[in-house]
């Protein structure tokens, strides 16, 4: 889901052990968007509506997509200190984080791990934590249409969908989505989809302004887990958009932008 591929320039970084995928556009300070479990989502509106005031930077994490499998990495945390050592190497300071679903798991573990790189935090529908009520969708139990379909409250009335979810995907398509599920296998199996300490962790972020955005209708992940992020997160801040399921960047795209947009500014 490559997106409109003249909007943004794609490079390889070179990282430890393998290569990994970077799209860039845009100018300003930089931000940082993290994907979910399945994959680089394709260069969305939200993408290109940022990259008219920052520079957005939307890598595919090792393991995803066209970016190599760092074998020893075992954990979400493993991949934050990968990217960790990405922006040290790359020398960009100032970063708006963004990371979305269980991207935003890997946003809280790198923010945690040196919160003074982040100028800014945005975790949208984040897994990483245990919801006290609720359970996080089973995504190995369930095929990825299934899963990208429940990520919808309203999937017909939202116009990215159907490249977000076509209702043909290509073999190549279908390849990607099952390399995304493997590599989250990998990283996230047991406990599955969140950190049991992370909560506690959370605490050092208390300098680093921090916002959850979530659909309030998402079924992916229960709400209450974002309850435990805000609780945790000390001076954040969380906005639940109403009518939205999972995908509030993409459902929900004009409210989800003018949220983040504020935040930011």
């Amino acid at each position: 889901m490559s997106g409109d591929s003249s909007a943004y320039t794609e490079e390889e970084i070179v990282i430890p052990e393998g290569k990994l995928t970077m799209r860039t556009s845009g100018s300003g300070d930089p931000v940082l968007i993290l994907h979910g479990e399945l994959g680089f989502p394709g260069w969305r509106k939200y993408h290109q509506k940022l990259s008219e005031q920052y520079k957005v930077m939307a890598p595919s994490h090792p393991g995803y997509d066209e970016s190599d499998r760092l074998e020893w990495a075992m954990k979400v945390s493993d991949l934050a200190a990968v990217y960790l050592q990405v922006i040290d190497d790359l020398n960009i300071s100032n970063i708006k984080l963004i990371g979305f679903s269980m991207g935003g798991w890997l946003a809280a573990e790198m923010a945690v791990m040196d919160p003074g790189k982040f100028s800014e935090l945005i975790l949208v529908g984040p897994m990483g934590v245990k919801p006290e009520e609720g359970e996080i969708y089973d995504i190995f139990l369930n095929l990825a249409p299934d899963f990208l379909e429940e990520s919808f409250l309203n999937p017909k009335s939202v116009e990215e969908y159907s490249l977000i979810r076509p209702e043909e995907p290509s073999p190549e398509q279908e390849e990607l989505w099952e390399v995304g599920r493997e590599q989250s296998a990998r990283l996230a199996w047991k406990p599955y989809m969140y950190n049991q300490t992370l909560p506690y962790l959370l605490r050092r972020l208390k300098g680093l302004r921090t916002l959850i955005i979530a659909g309030k209708q998402d079924s992916i992940v229960p709400v209450d887990a974002f309850r435990i992020y805000n609780e945790s997160i000390p001076g954040s801040s969380l906005n639940l958009i109403d009518q939205s399921g999972h995908r509030p960047e993409i459902e929900k795209v004009d409210d989800f932008l003018k949220a983040i947009t504020k935040f930011l500014s």
